[in-house]
């Protein structure tokens, strides 16, 4: 009889000691997620700065995109979710409406649920002015037909027509195409654009350069 009770005893000891040691299945928070606005290749996200998870666009443009590290935690156990590479042309980070999801410990909820979102990079077009003096004043140019227009001051106290930089306002996303034109010309002088149209890439663009002469 004293057997027959000793051994119930061991079974349950020996299952107790498994689940203070993990043994429990107590590692079941997996570091899950998902990206929004993905559109290229490229994005690398890391988790505690190791166990690198590449994360594809998707099938169908516009749609979110699901992920999940391989290895789970343990309740408790931390997790901080980083960028190790951006996507090509884009931007990635944390979703705006969701700053401290990336961060957290294991078990505070009841799902990890880390949010990301990416954008499309833009950049500024421009280039260089020459040949206006103080006394040319009323330049204005515009990038296509929905970007607004920006004026084309002069120095003040040039009167040489030196060379100057211009910059417009409105940036152009990677991809998309620009077309810089004359609205108004100076007074006193023909201007014309060099370099005037183009698909944006991923440097600003800095030859869009407008040459004045006098007018006859």
């Amino acid at each position: 009889m004293k057997s027959y009770l000793i051994r119930p005893a061991c079974v349950l000891a020996v299952a107790l000691g498994l689940a203070s040691c993990g043994g429990g299945g107590d590692d079941n928070y997996a570091v899950a997620g998902s990206v929004d606005g993905i559109v290229y290749p490229g994005l690398v996200l890391l988790n505690n700065g190791g166990s690198d998870l590449p994360v594809a666009p998707p099938a169908k443009p516009g749609d979110a995109v699901s992920f999940s590290f391989a290895n789970k935690l343990e309740y408790g156990d931390t997790y901080n979710v980083t960028i190790k590479n951006q996507p090509l042309h884009q931007t990635c980070a944390v979703h705006r409406n969701f700053p401290l999801s990336a961060s957290d410990t294991a078990g505070r909820l009841a799902a990890i649920n880390v949010r990301m979102e990416c954008f499309i990079n833009d950049n500024p077009i421009g280039g260089k002015v020459t040949g206006l003096t103080k006394d040319n004043t009323g330049l204005v140019v515009a990038n296509g037909s929905t970007s607004g227009t920006v004026s084309i001051i002069p120095s003040t106290t040039d009167t040489t027509g030196a060379a100057f930089d211009y910059t417009m306002p409105i940036e152009v996303f990677y991809g998309e195409t620009y077309g810089v034109t004359i609205v108004t010309q100076p007074v006193g002088r023909r201007c014309t654009i060099e370099n005037p149209t183009g698909t944006m890439g991923d440097v600003a663009i800095t030859n869009i350069n407008i040459n004045c002469v006098p007018s006859t």
